[in-house]
Parts: structure tokens; sequence; C-alpha cells
């Protein structure tokens, strides 16, 4: 039995469901964590999500539900705060037992400059959403800033496009924002070509240099329109498979009625509250296979877990959560 629990890896574990033992004595995965959170062997970890003005998040109850079913003793909280300072200045980043942390808007460039080691991903998007707490081999804390929004839209769609791209496929990107770096991230990974289209052409051209790609100074289909989005696509016999937007539910945002007209888009809205925007309505309603923010959230969460913890997340717990708080109520 004690072997069982302090054993580091490679213990033979049995499962609840199984009508008998494989061997006498052999225990489940959940009595053997049940065995090592009372003999002291997990220690409880401190987490959060730092943001401001984040009563709205999923969150807390994504990851909390999570450490839970996998029989994790950790805590996972809110940190509203003004600024980045006043988090790195306070009991929960300062804990020894401070894990990690969730970073949202409008921290996510400015926590930067507090961790020690920057991924590839989030050193190319330019922000930050996770934090991992490692230990160098002198046991000094060393914090990792990592970000997994892009693999929030990544997996998503890999799912729905498959692995074969031809030739000509565009993602067509609205929004000038950090979540259209991790669109324009994603879609590069993905092997889409892309369009970039923002109010402010200023801020498409940023992401064009960065990424790579075209700005659409109109999402007309006038191919004799100098960079409008029609003219585009006919100079280079392609098509818009994906549209991604990053823009706010408030805008109200809608396609023009040409992109919808032949072969429908994927159309990935990352706002998960409301859970029908503007866009979604009107796509649904043309039969075009949607993505919510909502799988968003699910998916780059189950991302940040599996980077605190080194675990498989529990995703089909972590989607319930999130589907339970977003899913619109007959109030709604």
């Amino acid at each position: 039995f004690l072997f069982s629990i302090l054993n580091p890896r490679f213990t033979p574990v049995t499962h609840e469901t199984l009508p008998f033992k494989a061997a006498p004595g052999q225990l489940t995965a959940a009595e053997i964590m049940a065995g090592r959170l009372l003999t002291g062997q997990v220690p409880t970890e401190r987490y959060a999500i730092l943001g401001h003005n984040i009563a709205y998040s999923v969150s807390p109850q994504m990851q909390g539900s999570a450490f839970a079913a996998v029989k994790l003793p950790h805590t996972y909280t809110r940190a509203d705060v003004e600024t980045v300072e006043e988090f790195v200045e306070g009991p929960i980043w300062n804990d020894d037992n401070f894990g990690g942390c969730s970073v949202t808007i409008p921290h996510k460039a400015n926590i930067i400059p507090h961790v020690d080691v920057l991924t590839d991903a989030a050193k190319e998007i330019g922000s930050v959403n996770t934090v991992i707490v490692k230990k160098d081999k002198k046991g000094t804390r060393v914090l990792i800033g990592d970000n997994t929004d892009w693999k929030g839209i990544y997996n998503p769609l890999r799912r729905r496009i498959g692995d074969e791209i031809k030739s000509g496929s565009y993602a067509l990107i609205l929004g000038g924002g950090g979540t259209a770096r991790a669109a324009a991230y994603a879609a590069t990974k993905l092997g889409l070509d892309r369009i970039y289209y923002n109010r402010t052409p200023e801020k498409a051209q940023d992401l064009a240099t960065e990424f790579g790609g075209s700005v659409a100074s109109s999402l007309s289909d006038d191919a004799d329109t100098k960079n409008s989005l029609g003219a585009i696509l006919a100079e280079n016999q392609g098509n818009v498979q994906v549209v991604i937007s990053t823009l706010p539910a408030a805008a109200e945002f809608e396609l023009p009625e040409w992109i919808l007209s032949s072969a429908l888009p994927i159309v990935f809205d990352v706002n998960y509250k409301p859970y029908n925007t503007a866009l979604l309505l009107q796509t649904t309603s043309k039969g075009c296979d949607v993505v919510r923010g909502s799988e968003m959230l699910w998916e780059q969460g189950v991302g940040q877990f599996e980077l605190w913890t080194g675990r498989t997340a529990p995703y089909g717990v972590m989607k319930k959560v999130v589907l339970e708080n977003c899913l619109p109520t007959e109030a709604d």
C-alpha cells in the first residue's frame, strides 16, 4: 500500500470501473492520489488569473474543477488589480507555493518584464497569458512566460480543416490587437495564407509585417479596387477558408454577404460571452461551421493546466464547466 503511494513513477494502477483488480491490493489512481494528499506528498500550490475587471472570467471554475478532478489540492483565484506591480509585489506571486498564473487583459504585455524566460510563442506573439514556475538545478525559482491563446485558436481549426491545406487557402483575420496576433501565429502554424482587416490600417500592416500576409483596405468583392479583399483573392486565385474575428461583440460586426455566397468559410469568433454574437448568428444562419470563444477558452486552459502540472488535463471536465457557464439561459 505504502509503496504505491510513495513510488514516484511507473506505479501499477487499476481503475474503479474495471470489474476486477489485476493484482491483489492494487489501487486506483484516485486512491493513490488521496493517499499522497494524506501523507503530505503533494503540496498545495497557489494559482490565479491576473487581470482587471475580470469578474466575468470562467477560468477559476474551469481550473478549479480540473484540479479537483485529478485530486490535486491546488487553489485558483482571481487577482483583479489595476497594475501588474500590485500582483508581483503581493502575497500570491511571492508565496513559496506559487505555481503559476493565467494572465488576461490588460496585463498580457506588462507581465513580460517580470518573468525570467519567454517561450518562442510568447516572443513572437508579444504577450504572455501563462506564467509557469520551475526550479533550476540549484532550487532557484524560474518564471517562464508562455502563450497558449494561439493553441486555443489552432486546435479547434486543425480538427475542422485537417492537415491538408490547399494552395490559395486564406485566413481572414479581423482586428488588430493581441488576440489578432495570436490568430496570425495560429494561422501560420496551420499553413494558411493570411489577410488582415482592421479599421486602423496601421495595426493590420503591423501584423502583415511581423507574420506575413496581405492587408485588405476593404472587404469589398470588387476585383478592380486596389487592395480590396476581392482583388487580393482574385490576384492569388484564393478563397477565404477561415474567418477569425477578434473584434469585440459590441461591434456587432457582420461579414459582407458575398463572402458567404459560395464556398462557406469556417467562422471563428473569439468572444465567449455572449454565446451568440451578431457574426455567429449571421454565419450559422447561412450554414457555416462556427467556432465559439468558449471552445478557445477551454483549449487554451487545457494547455495551461498541462504546462503547470505536467499531467494530461481532464479535457471533458474543463469543457463541461465552460459550457455550463457560457451557454445561454432562458433569462438571456
